[in-house]
Parts: C-alpha cells; structure tokens; sequence
C-alpha cells in the first residue's frame, strides 16, 4: 500500500535544488540543480513534495547516511523524527536511554542547557522543513506557474501539491510552538536572500498555524482516500485537533469545544480501530484502518537511523533477541521504560493489557544506574515482522526497518475526545467518551474484563490511559505539560531533576532553549526564560 509514494522518496534522494536559508542553519543541500531547472518541468513537481515528506523520516540525500541535509550534528541522530522523539519523551517518565552521548544525559534528567545539541538537531530540522517548504509553495504559485507555460490541468494538481506543502509547514511550526515558543518566522512571502527574521510571539504563531490549516482543509483530498503516507483532511484536522487541545498552554485561552468539533470529523471520517494492538507497530502497518498520518519507512528504498530503525535497535540488549523475534539482527541496548509508567500496567508481560508487553527477564524495574541496560523493563512494542508470519519482511537482513511510526491514530482521537469533554468542551458527551475508552480497553484486554465505569472516567485517569496506550509515540511531554504534570515537585520520577528518586524542576523546563548558535548568528531573538 504504501510502495508508490515510497519509491518516489527514494527517487528524489538524488535530485536536488536550491533555495535561501533564513536562520544560522548549516544547511548542506549538495544543489546540483537551480530551482529554475526544477521547476520549469511539472514532472518534478511530485518529487519536490516526496522530499518535503522525506524529510520527516530520512536525513539527507543517500540513503540512511551521506550527503546529510544539516551539517555540524550527528547525520543518523539528528534526522526529524528520531530528534522529535528524544525531546518528546526521554525527559519524561515514560522514557530513558543508556547512552552517554553528550546531550543525551541531560535530556534524562530535564536539566539540559541551550548549548545541548539534540536539542539544536530538532530546531535546526523544524526550519530546514519550513525553509523547503517555502521555497516549494513559492515556486508553485499560480503566477509562478503561469510564467512557465504549465498547463491549467497540471496547475489544478500543482496546487493540491501546494496545499500538502502548507500542511507539512504547519506540522513543523506547531512542533515548534511546543517545543520552542517564540521562534523566527518565515513564510514564502518573505525575500529571498539572506536577513534576520523575526521572533513570533506564541500566541501569533498559534493564531498563525490554526488560520492555515482552517483555509487548506477544505482544499485536501478527503480523509482516507489519499495516497498513503500522504497528509489529507484527517491528517489536518487531527493537527488542529491537538493545536486547539493544548491552546490554553500555549494561549492561555481554552479551545477545547474547537478541538471536539475537529475530532467528531476525524472520528465520523471512516477510521477503525485496528483489531489487534500489537500489529500497529510491525512492518506491514501500512494496512492498518486505524493510522491517520504516518511517517513512512522502507528497509530497502527508505533508510534511515532514525524512525523505528532506532525505536526497535535501541530497545533491544540483552538477551530480548533470543527471546522475541524483532526482525533485526541484533540490538542498541539503550531504551527502557522508568517504573512510575511500567507500574500503571496491571501486569508486565501484556497480560491482561496486551499493551503492557515489557520485557522483564534479567531486568529490574528502578533504574540505579542510567548506563545499565538492565536497570529498567524492555519495551516490545515496535518489530520489524509481519502480522500474518511474525517472520521479518522479504529483503536484505541488517538493522533497517519497515515499521511506518503512527504520528496520528484514531486511538488517540478517542482520548482527547474524552479529554475535552472531561475539560468542559461542548459537542461531545461523557457518555460517548466513556464507551471510546472502553473500545480501547476492550481491545487491549480482548474482552470487557478492562473497562471502567462512569465514576471512573475523569483526568487522572486519561493521563494514565495515554501512557498506556499511546507511549512511546512521542506525545508524553506535550501530555505531562497540560495536565501540570511534567515540571513542578508534585509530580516527579526516577531522575527527574537529576535524583535517583526524581526532584523538582523549575517551570521553565516546559520549553526547550533557542539553541546557541542561532542566539549569536540572529541578534534579533530572544532566549527563553530560564536559559
């Protein structure tokens, strides 16, 4: 299912063009082609937009290393979703890693500074994304277009183009509303050439996202009906969805009946849960009814050291490999779980929540040492094997993977659904929530043995119910954030803070530091507070 829009990834990885950086970025795009040669052919066109999706999951322009698009980082570390992914989860409690590359044990403990270069890998690949997607939206402009002579027909399939592109924009800047706050901003209407952009204020920025993806919405194919991995209208709503639920942090204004209206479309919209939890995670995920928006991988035509490439190869050591078959060789040894996420699970072996399937053998569940494997439960929930075999997808046997990383899933919907009516949002029913929640239950427990009762349904248990279901998919921090939870004292976990019992950390922790650099190369931005 997802092959065809595969491929053309792999094609575009040797095409290249050109386009201005608007930040400090130390930008490498090995430009062969000017974007006047680029974009006088409309064949092009649809390989410019794979390398705009591309560049969510791959880092540059030769497979899984060489001829990075960013330079001065870690070419495999530093690709989009695998930087995303650290900073979403490895401060919290759901996450920690072994490794001791430097960064990486002051993302454990949340007491990073601005001069941590994992956090520099995500800002810097947010604003090479929004840069190339500016460039594309620029040069495809109707009068662009006209000027070249491109048929009216292409024009027409140019702009859904274009409109694919604003979504993958928005996508970028709302990750850098979470992650950053105040950011330099950019648009196609910007000059081309090089200046200082402008910090934006977070509340413009989300005014800024909410107003773009209101106008393109109208303009995408329909949910479901997509190529796959290929954002549409459910892929948009779910993004406005998630901008409206966590509005009141980053606007101070609540929006929740906003984010109810988003989810009844995306929930009325055909999606289904998949029937078994565990098959969302393997290789042949593409199938599955219940993925709204996924970041795409290949272990042959899209590689990359990031994606579930690391969530698989890094969750492994030990002996979990001759244990359970992951459809890789081997293993990383550097993801765990902390005990205070393992322990909202009735059981630790995916019995009788089959979504608690963590790997105890050999291991202890408190984390004394951060270096040793073993301090701290295995996770199995990402595998490089098929639903139907358990067996590793045809083609050559190394670390690579085939497991697409479900950025938006129809679970999730239910949950926030839940949330917002709990949070006092109209449009939906607790009655309604509740019989989402146990749809998700019962599924994870494979009967009603699972599911709660009305009194029961309330925020703390949504919280827990999102580690549950949705961990290690790279929502954590955001969650923690909104519920209050993830700075502060009242709420802390094994190294929080840099203390084997967790410690308090100050509230400016909830946004990452403008990195650095782009401090002293921009002299029009400002630090965040606390940095």
């Amino acid at each position: 299912m997802k092959k065809q829009f595969l491929k053309i990834m792999a094609l575009v990885m040797g095409t290249f063009f050109s386009f201005t950086s608007c930040t400090d970025l130390d930008l490498e795009p090995f430009n062969e082609l000017t974007s006047i040669q680029v974009y006088e052919d409309f064949d092009n066109y649809i390989q410019v937009l794979a390398k705009l999706y591309g560049g969510l999951a791959v880092s540059g322009q030769s497979g899984p290393d060489g001829r990075g698009d960013i330079g001065g980082q870690d070419e495999g570390a530093s690709t989009y979703l695998r930087a995303y992914w650290k900073l979403q989860q490895l401060p919290t409690d759901e996450a920690i890693i072994a490794w001791n590359d430097e960064g990486l044990p002051t993302l454990n403990t949340m007491t990073y500074s601005a001069d941590n270069g994992f956090i520099a890998a995500m800002y810097y690949r947010i604003f090479y994304q929004i840069t190339l997607a500016n460039e594309f939206i620029r040069e495809l402009s109707d009068e662009n277009m006209a000027s070249r002579g491109i048929s009216e027909a292409n024009q027409n399939t140019a702009r859904g183009y274009r409109t694919e592109a604003r979504f993958l924009r928005a996508l970028s800047y709302y990750h850098a509303l979470d992650l950053y706050g105040n950011v330099p901003f950019v648009t196609e209407a910007d000059v081309v050439g090089s200046f200082f952009p402008e910090q934006i204020q977070r509340r413009d920025l989300f005014n800024y996202i909410e107003s773009e993806l209101v106008e393109i919405i109208p303009q995408m194919v329909p949910a479901g009906q997509h190529e796959y991995a290929r954002a549409d209208q459910g892929a948009a709503r779910m993004l406005l969805a998630k901008l409206y639920l966590n509005a009141e942090v980053y606007t101070g204004e609540a929006r929740y009946t906003e984010a109810l209206a988003q989810l009844n479309e995306v929930i009325g919209a055909g999606y289904s849960l998949e029937p078994n939890y565990n098959h969302l995670f393997l290789a042949d995920n593409d199938n599955s009814p219940e993925i709204i928006f996924p970041i795409a991988f290949d272990q042959v035509s899209t590689m990359a050291w990031g994606g579930a490439t690391f969530l698989i190869n890094a969750a492994i050591g030990g002996d979990m490999a001759s244990n359970i078959n992951f459809g890789v060789p081997g293993g990383w040894q550097g993801l765990r779980i902390r005990p205070e996420v393992a322990n909202l699970y009735p059981g630790l072996n995916g019995e009788p929540d089959a979504r608690g399937w963590l790997y105890t053998s050999g291991h202890q569940a408190d984390i004394e040492s951060v270096s040793t494997f073993q301090d701290g439960y295995g996770v199995v929930k990402f595998r490089n094997v098929l639903s139907t075999t358990d067996a590793r997808p045809d083609g050559p046997i190394n670390d690579h993977v085939s497991v697409d990383f479900p950025m938006f899933r129809l679970a999730d919907a239910y949950l926030m659904y839940a949330e917002a009516v709990l949070r006092g949002g109209s449009g939906g029913s607790q009655a309604q929530a509740l019989t989402f929640i146990n749809e998700l239950r019962e599924r994870a427990y494979g009967d009603a043995s699972g599911n709660i009762a009305a009194n029961q349904l309330n925020l703390d248990f949504i919280i827990d119910e999102r580690a549950r279901e949705l961990k290690w998919e790279a929502h954590r921090r955001t969650d923690l954030i909104r519920f209050g939870r993830y700075t502060g004292g009242d709420y802390v976990w094994q190294w929080k803070g840099g203390s084997f019992n967790g410690a308090s950390t100050p509230a400016s922790r909830n946004l990452y530091p403008l990195p650095q650099a782009d401090l002293i190369a921009n002299p029009t931005l400002v630090q965040n507070q606390g940095y």
